[in-house]
C-alpha cells in the first residue's frame, strides 16, 4: 500500500543521446509501426557521434521514398532530392566542396532502379561518399511494387503471384562496381550495422552499407510474414555472420538465410586523387591540384 506520508521524488528524464541530430520539430515522424527506417536513422546517428566529425562538415543526400525522407529529419545540412538523382547531387557536392563528408542515405528502388546507373558509375570513379542503403524488398512509398531486390516467389502489387525477376545482390553489384567498403547488416544488428556506418564514414572513397529492413504495412502484409517483430525474429534466427564472405554468394531468396557482414575493406584511389594525377601528367606545373 502507498504510504501517504512518503516524500514524493521527481524522477529526472533523460535525454535521448541522439536528440541534437534528429530535428525533433518535426517529430512524431511519418513511418510506419515495426518499419525499421527509424532504427537504422538511430544507429546512422550514433556512428555519426561515435566518429567526432565535424557536423557542420557533414552533409546528407537523399532520394525519394519511405527512406528519401530521412534527411529531413536529420539536423545536419541535407538535401532530399529528386528520384534517383541523389548520387548525382551528392557528386556535386564533393566536387564543389572536398572538405564535406558526404552521405546519401536511400531506398533500394531509388538507389537501384531508376538510379542504378549513378551508383554503378560513382562505385566505379570511387567517389568519395559513403551510401547507406534502407532494403526494404519493395517500393514502400508508392504502392508495393516489385523492387530490383525483391525475391524470386515474394509477392507485390505488380506482381501479385510472386516475382520471377531475378534480384539484385547488392554487396556484389557494389563490390564488381569498385566500392572501398561493402557491409550488410539488418536492423536487428543495430551494434554491427552502427560500426559498419561508422567505418564507412572513416573510408576514403565509395563506402557502401545495405541495411535489411522490414516493411510490414505491404512486404510482410502481403506475403503473410506478420508484423515488423516477427521479422526482427527472423532477422536473428536466420542472418548468418561472415565477414569476408565473397560477394558473389551472398544473394537473398525469400524467407532464406541472410549472409551479413563485412565483405570488403580495401584501398583505392580517389575520383578526385585520379583526376589530380591524370591534370597532372597532362599538364605539369601550369595544373594547380585539387585540394581538398
Amino acid at each position: 500500500m502507498l504510504d501517504q506520508n512518503a516524500v514524493e521524488t521527481e524522477i529526472p528524464e533523460k535525454e535521448n543521446p541522439v536528440e541534437s541530430l534528429l530535428r525533433m520539430d518535426r517529430m512524431p515522424h511519418i513511418w510506419c509501426p515495426g518499419c525499421g527506417i527509424g532504427t537504422t536513422v538511430n544507429c546512422f546517428a550514433r556512428a555519426l557521434e561515435q566518429s567526432k566529425l565535424d557536423l557542420d562538415s557533414v552533409s546528407i543526400v537523399s532520394g525519394i521514398g519511405c527512406t528519401g525522407r530521412v534527411a529531413g529529419y536529420l539536423n545536419l545540412d541535407s538535401f532530399h532530392t529528386t528520384h534517383g538523382r541523389a548520387i548525382p547531387f551528392a557528386t556535386g557536392l564533393k566536387l564543389a566542396n572536398p572538405n564535406l563528408k558526404v552521405v546519401v542515405y536511400s531506398g533500394d528502388g531509388d538507389l537501384f532502379a531508376i538510379g542504378g546507373n549513378h551508383f554503378i558509375h560513382a562505385a566505379r570513379r570511387n567517389v568519395d561518399m559513403t551510401v547507406i542503403c534502407v532494403n526494404n524488398l519493395i517500393y514502400g512509398m508508392t504502392g508495393g511494387q516489385v523492387a530490383p531486390t525483391t525475391p524470386v516467389t515474394a509477392k507485390g502489387t505488380t506482381y501479385p503471384y510472386g516475382s520471377y525477376d531475378p534480384p539484385f545482390n547488392l554487396p556484389y553489384l557494389a563490390d564488381s562496381s569498385g566500392a572501398v567498403y561493402v557491409a550488410r547488416w539488418t536492423t536487428y544488428h543495430v551494434r554491427h550495422a552502427t560500426k559498419a556506418i561508422k567505418e564507412a564514414l572513416a573510408r576514403r572513397g565509395f563506402s557502401f552499407v545495405e541495411i535489411i529492413s522490414p516493411c510490414p504495412t505491404l512486404y510482410s502484409r502481403r506475403n503473410r510474414l506478420g508484423d515488423g517483430l516477427d521479422q526482427m525474429n527472423f532477422y536473428k534466427e536466420n542472418s548468418v555472420i561472415k565477414n569476408g564472405a565473397d560477394t558473389k554468394d551472398v544473394g537473398m531468396d525469400f524467407q532464406g538465410k541472410i549472409t551479413v557482414g563485412k565483405f570488403v575493406d580495401r584501398e583505392r584511389k580517389t575520383y578526385r586523387q585520379l583526376m589530380n594525377e591524370h591534370l597532372t601528367n597532362v599538364f605539369g606545373e601550369q595544373y594547380t591540384p585539387y585540394e581538398g
